[in-house]
C-alpha cells in the first residue's frame, strides 16, 4: 500500500514524540519506508481498509506484550510469587492498561478510521486498545528486538503496579467481596444494574447497587456495566469494613 508524504511526516512525528530511544527512532524516517509502513498499518482500523489494517500486528503485539511485561515484573518484584506475577501482570497487559496508553501516547490523533466505527462511540476504548496493541507489534516488527520496546513501557508499568500493589484487593473488587461474604458465612452478592444515560463516555452512564441476603449494601457508577459494578463492589467492601471497625 502506497503511503503518501504526508501521511509519512506524520507517521515520522508521532515515533519521535514517543519516549523511544533517539538511536531507534532513526529507524523511523522516510529511507525506512518498511518501518513506516508497519507503523500505518498499525494505525488502521479495519473500517478504512478491509485488506491492511492493526489485526494481525495486534495478533503479534499481545505475544510480545505478554513476554516483556513477564520479563519487567521478573525483574522489577524478585520475590515475588508466581500467582501474585500473574495477578499483576492482568493489570499490565489489560484493556483498559492499553486505552490509558493510547490516550497518554495521544494515538487517536494518527489513526486511521472509517465513518462507521468513528460514529460508533462504544466502539472507541476498544480501539485505541487494540491500535496501541498493534502498535506494539509493529515496533516489534520493525526493530526485531524487544529491549527498547521493554524500555518505553516501563514509566506506564511502574505508575500501574504502584497502583495496583497499593491497593489490598489488587483492583479485584468483586473478586475480594464474594472472598469476604463467603468468609463471613453470607450470601454471593448480587448486582442490579440499569443504564441511565446513552452517552458511551459519561462516567455515570451506569448505576449499579450491590446486594446481600437482599440488602442493599452500595451503589455504584461507570462508563460501562463492568466499571459500575467494580465501583459497586469496591464501595461494598469500604462499607463492610467499616461496620466491622464499629464494632
Amino acid at each position: 500500500m502506497k503511503i503518501s508524504n504526508q501521511r509519512i511526516e506524520e507517521i515520522v512525528k508521532f515515533i519521535s514524540d514517543l519516549d523511544l530511544d533517539i538511536k531507534y527512532k532513526k529507524e523511523f524516517n522516510h529511507e525506512r519506508i518498511k518501518n513506516i509502513s508497519y507503523i500505518n498499518e498499525s494505525l488502521t482500523h479495519s473500517s478504512a481498509n478491509s485488506e491492511v489494517n492493526y489485526e494481525n500486528l495486534e495478533f503479534l503485539g499481545d505475544a510480545v506484550l505478554r513476554l516483556i511485561a513477564s520479563d519487567f515484573i521478573k525483574n522489577k518484584y524478585p520475590h515475588m510469587k508466581v500467582g501474585e506475577r500473574s495477578e499483576l501482570r492482568s493489570h499490565l497487559v489489560s484493556d483498559q492498561w492499553l486505552e490509558e496508553v493510547g490516550k497518554k501516547i495521544n494515538i487517536k490523533s494518527v489513526l486511521v478510521i472509517g465513518e462507521k466505527a468513528i460514529r460508533d462511540k462504544s466502539a472507541n476504548a476498544t480501539i485505541l486498545a487494540e491500535a496501541t496493541e498493534a502498535l506494539i507489534g509493529a515496533l516489534y516488527e520493525s526493530l526485531k528486538i524487544l529491549n527498547p520496546i521493554k524500555n518505553w513501557l516501563i514509566p506506564f508499568w511502574d505508575e500501574t503496579s504502584q497502583e495496583v500493589l497499593a491497593d489490598p484487593h489488587r483492583k479485584n473488587y468483586k473478586s475480594a467481596l464474594q472472598e469476604l461474604t463467603q468468609s463471613e458465612g453470607l450470601s454471593i452478592p448480587i448486582y442490579k444494574t440499569i443504564e441511565i444515560d446513552k452517552k458511551h463516555d459519561n462516567p455515570k452512564r451506569f448505576f449499579c447497587t450491590v446486594y446481600i441476603k437482599n440488602q442493599s449494601i452500595a451503589d455504584g457508577w461507570g462508563k460501562s456495566m463492568k466499571n459500575a459494578e467494580k465501583d459497586a463492589a469496591n464501595k461494598a467492601l469500604m462499607s463492610l469494613k467499616n461496620k466491622r471497625l464499629d464494632m
